[in-house]
């Protein structure tokens, strides 16, 4: 990894942060996001220290926020004109449903919304990677639980007629898979791959601000869940190895290429969260190939 600049979202703890971390050890440079300024500097501080060099930095803001997300892409486009990894990585889960100041869901506009705008916006610096190393790699964090989705109703994407934290979390995630298979689309030939990943059931912060039936569900499982550093083998593996240059529109799990939902391999479902996020996000996006 050593000449690679890598961007991690949600990289002040949990698997972020281990991924964050492996990478700045194998030797890249790495941009760790967070939305906490006071922990995202110690991150940066702990990574820079057990990577042994300095070329970790930190850009905070909330990525729940569509400006925040604008705001951390614009400062990342200050420094930088390139750009080799882009980990989409934050997220989380809400027990009741909440409404962002920009009227959006919140799990939606966290796990969904962030990505699709963050990567929109940094597409130009991966497309001046690509072209100069010959790839650039986009991955998308996002979880088994998209498999609890037997149907997807685009119409009801943020949970306004019935929401449950699982319920929306899994569609989430479910939307992560959809993102990453439409985006390999719209930028095959460019040299950018885009990939999904189960980072499997892992012991972290997540959803420590929620309570309920999910949370009790984590806090039973928590003795059996994997540390973060096991649970960040997928995404170091796919931003690091060699064996996926090229490889793009898959899922992965333990390192594996593995077959997601049914759901997820709908081209329609695709087309139609792509056009909505559109929409939302107001912005226009490279046209299908």
């Amino acid at each position: 990894m050593q000449g690679k600049l890598v961007m991690v979202t949600g990289a002040t703890n949990g698997i972020g942060k281990a991924a964050a971390l492996a990478l700045a050890k194998m030797g890249a440079s790495v941009v760790v996001v967070g939305r906490s300024a006071e922990r995202t500097a110690a991150a940066v501080k702990e990574i820079q220290a057990a990577a042994g060099h300095q070329n970790v930095e930190a850009i905070t803001g909330d990525l729940s926020l569509m400006s925040g997300v604008r705001a951390v892409a614009a400062k990342f486009l200050e420094r930088h004109d390139r750009l080799d990894v882009l980990l989409n990585n934050a997220g989380g889960v809400f027990n009741e449903r909440q409404v962002t100041s920009e009227g959006l869901e919140m799990t939606f506009a966290l796990n969904h919304m962030s990505y699709f705008l963050m990567t929109h916006l940094l597409l130009g610096a991966l497309r001046k990677s690509a072209a100069e190393t010959g790839e650039a790699r986009v991955i998308s964090v996002s979880s088994g639980a998209h498999m609890v989705v037997r149907k997807f109703d685009i119409s009801d994407a943020q949970s306004e007629r019935r929401y449950s934290s699982f319920g929306a979390y899994g569609k989430s995630k479910l939307m992560n898979v959809l993102f990453a298979y439409e985006l390999a689309k719209r930028v095959s030939g460019t040299g950018i791959t885009s990939n999904a990943l189960h980072p499997g059931t892992v012991q972290t912060g997540f959803g420590s601000g929620s309570s309920g039936i999910f949370t009790m569900m984590f806090s039973l499982m928590r003795p059996f869940m994997l540390t973060p550093e096991k649970g960040a083998q997928t995404s170091i593996y796919l931003a690091s190895s060699p064996e996926v240059k090229g490889v793009t529109a898959a899922y992965f799990d333990k390192s594996r290429a593995v077959r997601s939902s049914g759901e997820s391999y709908n081209e329609q479902h695709q087309r139609d969260l792509w056009a909505l996020s559109e929409r939302i996000a107001e912005v226009s996006t490279p046209v299908r190939a």
